[in-house]
């Protein structure tokens, strides 16, 4: 009765994608369900009766009927169709000397149809078909398993799936019931040993797929294991929502291979592109690149909505995205050859688009090197694939180009894409499709990703949109560390809010000039010798301990240009020279040593990043203030040392450099020196909670044991566990199908387990052995590994909490106070009877700020829940503006009754009072009778030290207790440690 890999996971692969239910023929029936994909249907055959030599890749009878079939020249010479085939095995015979991925990228030619010969009237080249992409009806679909195939050795794939007698995908299965044994051992024996004991097996391979019925897994040939991923089924995919179970890899499979998809991801989502080490890779599209690309393609079919944006997390691949959009829009045949267009508005954005087009060698693709070139293009009416600035819009006129069937992705959806150069380019393509892609989109009155590219029809305001979560669940890119590491010097308050209203407002250029004038004292401050010096001691110490054992390397972002060199000569006296470079711009106003110095044109920059991307160069610092921020992947930079001011999608952006996957490589870390992380990593430090039973009485635990037995069956009432196979599995999965009943059987059988684990090995246990193993394997089943992210919290907490990141970064910090707005009841009414959304965002601000005074109140801290949760509901697109104003005023309003309420009561004591208070209730005979002296210099003094939000900073708390020592212990002589803790607290509460 045991579960194992072929009669759970295997078997059901077979019986969902064919109908054919293996796990029957024990009693000698083969169950058969119809099972049809676009009325295309697999068909199982058992690998002994396929017609075939143990060393045959292709089924040649199934391939000859194909050729005939799909190609009438062939059909009237059908020894055409042995010459084809002959062509076809030298490519196999030719991977022992060219490589898989080249042998691969040729035979995918054939297999597109890219191929033509002299078959025609007076050997007119034809394309030869070894496949029908437009009636998938007319191919055959041949899945077998347990197929033997010999080449360098013999091997036994689990699964071959056949497309008119051609292996396009391999599978591996693997046991859903053992801990230890997870997709990746499948993954493990295609990668590492089928593709290299049996290459030929895989040069027409599409991808490979590997499962252990909790989790699917694909990758292209050569695919290192870290960069396999998950298909999912896009409106099924979060998986907070349920447990990866057998019926969910059966979704997934069901998906991916469906004869549409399968096929649509060999035409347009695959190409062949050229790494950092100049070698050949496949690359395959992840489940959001091919649900994101093609949600833009069937609106461009459609032609009724001329926009939308595509939200997904920073280095989860919109380039690859946009690569694929734009591959398969070319091709389409019904868009009349368009012209696609993909806009940036940086010159490293514009560099690494640029590269990513030109190292997967897209056709007709072209990148503009001028305002004047792109303005001849548009006027020429040029259908190709066209990579520009948006800044090259400047001098566009309205109607350019009036054509339809031009289609623009706009890369990074914000900052100029909303001002002038954006209209500018919208008047000049009047009938363009817009999209916008963006990893990090702003919702303000003035500049809105979601205004500006979301279409109304799209009731969130974004047509695809992958999280920070899903793709670290995904393993997409790495979850990121903070580490606050505050330099141990005091920002006076003044200096620190003109820092963050630099940091957080979006102000007027007046506004903005007064500003940059007196933040002149911050970077006086932040650029001072001592500072950097025990910055740069600190980054040399911390770099050489944890980033350069792992063969790692780093960036180092400072204030300004100038405190980029400053920090590069410190670092000088730590590193050899060669271990890092300055990346900056200089102006016209820089001096000619300055610029002959410092100076960095395009092509050099490129080498200092080719450079700094070689594991093997010496150089393993970048220093920059603003370049390289964006557009810059660098899979091997691993820790970013901050030490700079960053604000919404810049800060973002920025720290997202170091999320990219890399081999060995488990997080990107942010070093945080200038306190921009101060509370998202005081929210991340949280204890788990841990229980251990402690065992007292043995014989009372041998009690209890029939009872949690029981308690954890009754849990799957009336199933028969006798029934093995998928069948078992699925039934048992089944009871439980919700987060409450996995919750309450994970939390019962974990109390089982432990007592278990406490019995062992006493015979008392015997009875109940065949019960246990069967709720092990369940459970183990659906239990999700502790290494995943995103997934449901079960009764064992895993690792951090990755989501909170996200949120903390969102919000934190960003607050957008452009005037003063004075809250009452004529302005709720005014509100209420305008309904102006650019006011309600003003009393969002003011109605954030006026809660906050008060957040020591729990009237106030609802009142805040509760408009926090209306903000989330706004932003996903969960409420209509005028229910939102409503609520909006129906909160403003009760703050205003509660202020008043709270007001009226007992005038609260003052801190000074409350601390002379405290000093005479403790006072003793070695207490000074001076209280009011002792009172005012703590008062004194705290009010000089403290700063906003201090409370929850790690260098705030130590000044303020290093002071009040100072008083209490040095000045006064008290050394009461409960008296020092007690005027601490008051301290924290008051001030």
């Amino acid at each position: 009765m045991n579960f194992n890999e072929l009669n759970s996971v295997e078997h059901f692969i077979i019986h969902r994608l064919t109908g054919v239910n293996l796990n029957g023929v024990q009693s000698g029936i083969v169950a058969e369900d119809p099972v049809e994909y676009d009325t295309v249907k697999w068909k199982y055959l058992q690998s002994e009766l396929l017609q075939r030599n143990v060393d045959d890749v292709l089924l040649e009878n199934e391939l000859t009927d194909a050729l005939c079939r799909l190609n009438p020249e062939i059909a009237t010479k059908p020894e055409r169709a042995e010459e084809i085939i002959h062509k076809l095995r030298a490519i196999l015979i030719t991977v022992n000397n060219i490589g898989l991925v080249r042998a691969n990228e040729e035979f995918a030619k054939w297999l597109r149809g890219e191929v033509s010969l002299p078959f025609g009237n007076e050997e007119h080249h034809i394309p030869i078909r070894l496949i029908d992409f437009e009636n998938k009806k007319n191919n055959s679909y041949i899945l077998s398993n347990q197929l033997s195939i010999r080449a360098r050795e013999t091997k036994i794939p689990d699964i071959v799936c056949y497309v008119n007698g051609i292996p396009l995908i391999i599978g591996e299965a693997k046991t859903p019931v053992r801990p230890a044994v997870s997709w990746l051992d499948g993954a493990h024996d295609i990668h590492v040993i089928y593709e290299n004991a049996i290459p030929q097996l895989f040069v027409p391979n599409i991808l490979s797929f590997a499962t252990e019925g909790k989790e699917l897994f694909i990758g292209a040939v050569r695919t290192p294991l870290e960069y396999w991923t998950p298909w999912r089924v896009e409106n099924e995919k979060d998986e907070l929502e349920h447990f990866a179970g057998l019926n969910d890899v059966g979704k997934q499979l069901t998906h991916l291979l469906k004869p549409s998809t399968l096929l649509d991801i060999l035409q347009h989502y695959t190409v062949y592109a050229t790494n950092n080490q100049k070698r050949k890779i496949k690359v395959v599209c992840r489940y959001q690149q091919y649900e994101g690309a093609n949600a833009i393609v069937q609106r461009v079919l459609e032609g009724k909505i001329k926009k939308g944006l595509i939200w997904h997390f920073q280095g989860s691949g919109k380039s690859l995205l946009m690569l694929f959009a734009a591959q398969k829009l070319r091709k389409l045949e019904a868009l009349g050859n368009p012209t696609v267009m993909i806009v940036v508005d940086r010159i490293d954005l514009d560099t690494q688009i640029t590269a990513t087009f030109n190292t997967a060698d897209v056709p007709n693709m072209l990148t503009t090197d001028s305002i004047k070139e792109l303005h001849d293009l548009l006027e020429a009416d040029t259908r190709k694939i066209i990579i520009t600035m948006i800044h090259k819009f400047k001098d566009a006129y309205v109607d350019m180009n009036k054509r339809d069937n031009i289609i623009v992705m706009v890369d990074e959806a914000h900052r100029t894409q909303e001002g002038d150069l954006g209209r500018k380019m919208r008047a000049a393509l009047p009938n363009a499709f817009l999209f916008g892609l963006t990893g990090t989109p702003i919702n303000k009155a003035d500049k809105n990703t979601f205004w500006a590219f979301g279409a109304e029809q799209d009731a969130a305001g974004y047509m695809s949109r992958y999280t920070f979560q899903e793709s670290i669940r995904d393993k997409a890119t790495l979850p990121l560390h903070f580490e606050p590491r505050l330099p141990n010097y005091h920002i006076r308050k003044e200096d620190l809010d003109t820092a963050f209203k630099e940091l957080t407002n979006d102000l007027g250029d007046e506004d903005r000039n007064t500003l940059s004038q007196k933040a002149t004292n911050m970077n006086v401050f932040l650029k001072s010798p001592e500072r950097v010096r025990a910055i740069v001691k600190d980054i040399a110490e911390h770099y050489t301990r944890h980033v350069e054992p792992e063969g790692l390397k780093a960036m180092i972002v400072t204030p300004d240009r100038f405190a980029c060199i400053q920090y590069k000569e410190e670092l000088d006296s730590w590193f050899p020279a060669e271990a890092s470079e300055v990346v900056i711009s200089t102006s016209a106003n820089d001096s000619f040593e300055f610029k002959q110095r410092w100076g960095m044109d395009k092509d050099q920059q490129e080498k200092v990043v080719e450079k700094f991307n070689d594991p093997d160069s010496p150089l393993k610092f970048i220093i920059v203030t603003a370049k390289l921020l964006t557009g810059f992947d660098s899979p091997i930079l691993q820790t970013m040392y901050l030490d700079k001011s960053l604000k919404d999608h810049t800060l973002l952006q920025a720290i997202c450099r170091t999320n990219r996957l890399f081999p060995n490589k488990t997080f990107g870390r942010i070093v945080d020196y200038f306190g921009v992380f101060d509370n998202t990593a005081k929210a991340l430090a949280f204890d788990e909670e841990s229980i251990k039973a402690v065992i007292t009485n043995l014989q009372e635990l041998r009690d209890k044991l029939p009872e949690l037995v029981l308690v954890c069956l009754s849990h799957f009432f009336n199933i028969d566990r006798s029934i093995i196979g998928f069948e078992g599995l699925q039934a048992a999965q089944d009871c439980i199908n919700t987060n409450e009943k996995r919750d309450a059987f994970a939390k019962d059988f974990s109390g089982l387990s432990k007592l278990w684990e406490a019995l062992s090995p006493d015979e008392v246990l015997n009875q109940f052995q065949k019960d246990y193993k069967w709720l092990s394997q369940v459970y183990t089943s659906v239990k999700p590994t502790s290494s995943d992210n995103g997934r449901l919290l079960w009764h064992a907490l895993g690792a951090q909490t990755t989501k909170l990141i996200h949120d903390h970064i969102v919000v934190s910090g960003i607050t957008t106070d452009m005037e003063e707005m004075i809250l009452n009841a004529e302005v709720i009414d005014d509100l209420m009877n305008k309904k102006d959304p650019r006011q309600a965002q003003k009393l969002v601000k003011v109605l954030n700020s006026r809660l906050t005074k008060h957040k020591g109140i729990l009237q106030f801290k609802e009142l805040s829940e509760r408009l926090e949760e209306l903000r989330d509901k706004a932003e996903r697109g969960l409420i209509n503006s005028i229910d939102f104003i409503k609520e909006l005023c129906q909160i403003a309003k009760e703050t205003l009754q509660a202020e008043r309420d709270t007001d009226s009561k007992e005038e609260q004591k003052n801190a000074k009072t409350a601390l002379t208070e405290l000093f005479l209730q403790m006072k003793t005979d070695k207490t000074p009778a001076i209280v009011e002296r002792i009172v005012n210099d703590i008062d004194e003094i705290v009010r000089i030290v403290r700063f906003d939000g201090w409370q929850h900073s790690t260098t705030g708390e130590k000044e303020v207790k290093r002071e009040l020592r100072k008083i209490l212990w040095v000045k006064y002589v008290i050394k009461d440690e409960e008296l020092f803790n007690k005027a601490y607290e008051y301290i924290k509460e008051y001030y």
